[in-house]
């Protein structure tokens, strides 16, 4: 992967940082506010993101949404995701273990503070929906180290900002290459890995069914967990207000024991994982990344296409 250390990225940089400090002059909810403002100017200037999401919207939904329902969803999820980048460059001065109560209602985590207070490991798992960061952001408020897999941005002085930013309240990113063998190693050794599960694959990947559909889905996900033999845990932030607070909740634990009963264990834990993204997204349509290209892949054969899971 190219990275780009010359004079233009370091003034786009330059830039961001100046940006960024205008934003942490002012209460965070003022931000939002001009966040959702700024999302009525992407959707005037880049009009085929708002097309693609309603696309998405169709594809998932079909007859159930209607043309004027696609496109207000669409449009409350530029809303959202403009927000959302403001709330990257807010979070880490606003999240931390005396502060985040304000801000995050944590729900059902019960059985993952117990697993976790044993010691022991686990692939902490969320999809393009809500705030993800919030989720690794609070265990870690909690005492546990988190370890979360990234693509590197291109730009290596904004990509060395936003590693070192989160690393401040215990959240560590790790460079997507090369990071199967280093999760691996944290894993055994009792650490909390966490991974973005629903980036597209490509043709190699494992093909499960998202909304019906077929979407490839990387396979080291569930590789990783058969080999380190730690559960799954399925989890989510979802807006609960037009401000800076969340819901941070567990759907789901995927414990060893039920993908070793499995025939095909690598495709029952990715599609039961997928399965839980799917849900959240369900419940709260506008605030997954339907401009994401979920479904860019598609089975060249019907042998690498979805199977019934129980």
């Amino acid at each position: 992967m190219k990275k780009d250390r010359g004079i233009t990225a370091w003034l786009a940089y330059l830039a961001f940082r100046s940006v960024a400090a205008l934003f942490h002059l002012s209460p965070i909810e003022f931000n939002l506010r001009i966040a959702r403002r700024l999302a009525g100017g992407w959707a005037r200037l880049s009009p085929r993101h708002l097309r693609r999401a309603e696309e998405h919207l169709r594809l998932a939904f079909g007859e159930s949404l209607s043309a004027d329902d696609r496109r207000r969803i669409a449009r409350a999820c530029l809303d959202h995701w403009t927000m959302f980048a403001v709330e990257l460059i807010r979070a880490p001065g606003l999240i931390n273990r005396y502060t985040w109560h304000r801000h995050l209602v944590p729900v059902n985590l019960e059985e993952t503070l117990r697993h976790l207070l044993t010691g022991q490991g686990a692939i902490l798992l969320t999809g393009h929906f809500g705030n993800w960061e919030l989720v690794g952001h609070l265990i870690a408020c909690f005492g546990f180290p988190v370890a979360a897999v990234m693509r590197p941005l291109d730009n290596v002085y904004l990509n060395d900002y936003l590693v070192r930013t989160r690393a401040t309240h215990g959240l560590a990113l790790l460079d997507k290459r090369g990071a199967t063998a280093q999760a691996e190693d944290l894993l055994r050794r009792g650490r909390l890995v966490g991974f973005i599960a629903d980036q597209d694959a490509g043709r190699k990947g494992i093909f499960v069914d998202f909304f019906g559909r077929p979407a490839s889905t990387y396979k080291s996900i569930g590789l990783l967990a058969m080999q380190t033999r730690v559960p799954v845990i399925v989890g989510y932030a979802r807006r609960i207000a037009e401000g800076f607070r969340y819901e941070v909740a567990v759907q789901r634990v995927i414990r060893p024991q039920e993908w070793e009963a499995q025939d095909d264990p690598l495709r029952w834990i990715t599609q039961t994982y997928t399965r839980e993204i799917e849900a959240a997204a369900r419940q709260n349509p506008p605030q997954y990344l339907w401009i994401h290209r979920r479904w860019k892949s598609q089975p060249s054969d019907r042998a690498n296409a979805p199977r019934p899971t129980a």
